[in-house]
């Protein structure tokens, strides 16, 4: 079976043979795997001055780094970072059918594709509270708008029959517990989570859910939208795979949850220790995903990243 095979049967909640598929949301140590910047990091505020020849050329480039990365790093999925400057999904279109070009079926290839209201930032935290509480009819006008737009761009995607997917990412909570209360969230986000998961359905895509922090408070409200999967299982904000194999592992794939934290600042057995916790109880029946609790971001050392990897190689294998 393929990696892309295998990530498929664990979306459906079915246990692949073989090696507990892996993926990361983000691999952003590109410079100092392979020498080169990633794509989120590139700027192209020139790219409408280029020649047609210099963006596919681009394109391609970018294609060619991340299935270098899913190759060497054995990432079952490849999340598709828009870069700055792009403007036409056109152009996404055309570097996800290179990463096909380059690899075949090889890698499950998604999207970003969240309509949703997200944790807003510290600038926007007043306004956003301010209408909330003012115009809560506009604001729940604005989330219709958000995920009908969305889902028609989805719709204009599917042609390209280069898609598999979208990861929703808008964040929802902090280490502590969700920024809107329970109640609020199911008046503001859970309708509209709900609406965008069924739409992608619908259309054939597979949907991960991702958010950060404490969900517990939320976990019924998420698992009520559908989503095929959810990241990240947040250890930093309590979530504990054990009892997240246990109340929702019927129901959704789990994909996490090896704690950032301890890759980033523990030792070598905190790294250990918390990927064989995540492996132990994400594993059994199958329905899970293996990976760390957010990405693998700018100033970890990559050494914690391969450590990790070498207990996954090691541990995270199916009998038989």
């Amino acid at each position: 079976m393929t990696p892309r095979e295998k990530f498929i049967m664990a979306l459906e909640g079915k246990q692949p043979p073989g090696r507990v598929p892996h993926f990361e949301l983000v691999f952003f140590l590109t410079m100092e795997a392979f020498g080169r910047v990633h794509p989120i990091q590139r700027q192209y505020g020139q790219w409408d001055q280029m020649s047609e020849t210099e963006r596919d050329l681009h394109r391609r480039d970018i294609a060619d780094l991340y299935v270098e990365s899913a190759r060497k790093y054995e990432h079952s999925a490849i999340l598709f970072h828009i870069p700055s400057g792009w403007k036409s999904d056109d152009d996404t279109v055309r570097s996800l059918e290179h990463i096909r070009e380059l690899s075949g079926q090889e890698c499950f290839l998604m999207l970003h594709g969240d309509a949703t209201y997200s944790l807003p930032s510290g600038e926007r935290m007043m306004e956003f509270v301010e209408r909330i509480a003012d115009d809560p009819q506009g604001m729940k006008d604005q989330a219709a708008r958000w995920v009908d737009g969305a889902l028609a761009r989805g719709q204009r995607l599917k042609s390209s029959g280069v898609l598999d997917g979208f990861a929703l990412c808008s964040d929802y909570c902090f280490n502590t517990g969700p920024f809107l209360s329970p109640a609020m969230f199911d008046e503001f986000v859970t309708p509209y989570l709900a609406r965008l998961t069924a739409g992608y359905r619908e259309m054939g895509y597979y949907v991960i859910k991702h958010t950060d922090g404490n969900i517990m408070p939320i976990l019924d409200s998420l698992l009520s939208t559908r989503p095929h999967a959810l990241h990240s299982l947040d250890p930093q904000g309590g979530v504990d795979m054990a009892e997240m194999k246990r109340r929702a592992g019927k129901q959704v794939c789990l994909i996490g949850n090896v704690n950032c934290a301890m890759m980033d600042t523990g030792t070598d057995e905190q790294v250990v220790e918390s990927t064989r916790y995540a492996l132990k109880h994400g594993m059994p029946g199958g329905g899970y995903i293996f990976s760390t609790s957010n990405c693998i971001y700018t100033g970890m050392e990559l050494s914690r990243y391969d450590l990790m990897l070498d207990v996954w190689r090691k541990e995270g294998n199916y009998p038989g």
